[in-house]
């Protein structure tokens, strides 16, 4: 029975790990930002999905926070070797080639929006707690 439940939340973290990808593909393409609708609209969604399955918890078994959503994002946009080929091009101060940089600006958005969304959404009942007291 667990490792039922384990497949179905590994299949369901894979379909949002990919859409994730497709999103951000599209808005590439489009030449438009992750932030501005309707792409920030849909990773919103895909955000709320993951954390009502529970992959943003810390002891789950599927880590999607912004740190394991960031590594496999890297590894589906072959930034892993950009990160060395960055290193590198620091060191030689000479400008990363642009699809990298173009992928890693993409993965940036991704995660800054996660990690805000993370932040509010933990934060939300100490800022609305009181709110049934004041109406």
């Amino acid at each position: 029975m667990l490792s039922e439940s384990l497949n179905v939340a590994t299949s369901l973290d894979e379909e949002i790990v990919r859409r994730i990808e497709e999103i951000a593909r599209d808005a590439e393409r489009n030449t438009r930002p992750l932030e501005v609708d309707p792409y920030r609209g849909r990773l919103f969604e895909l955000f709320v999905t993951a954390e009502g399955a529970g992959f943003l918890d810390d002891d789950s078994p599927v880590d999607l926070t912004a740190d394991g959503l960031c590594r496999r994002l890297a590894t589906r946009f072959g930034l892993r070797d950009a990160a060395l080929d960055a290193r590198a091009a620091v060191e030689r101060n000479v400008r990363l080639p642009d699809p990298h940089l173009s992928q890693m600006r993409l993965l940036w958005s991704i995660m800054r929006m996660w990690m805000e969304w993370t932040y509010a959404w933990r934060r939300w009942p100490e800022f609305h707690s009181g709110e049934s007291e004041t109406a």
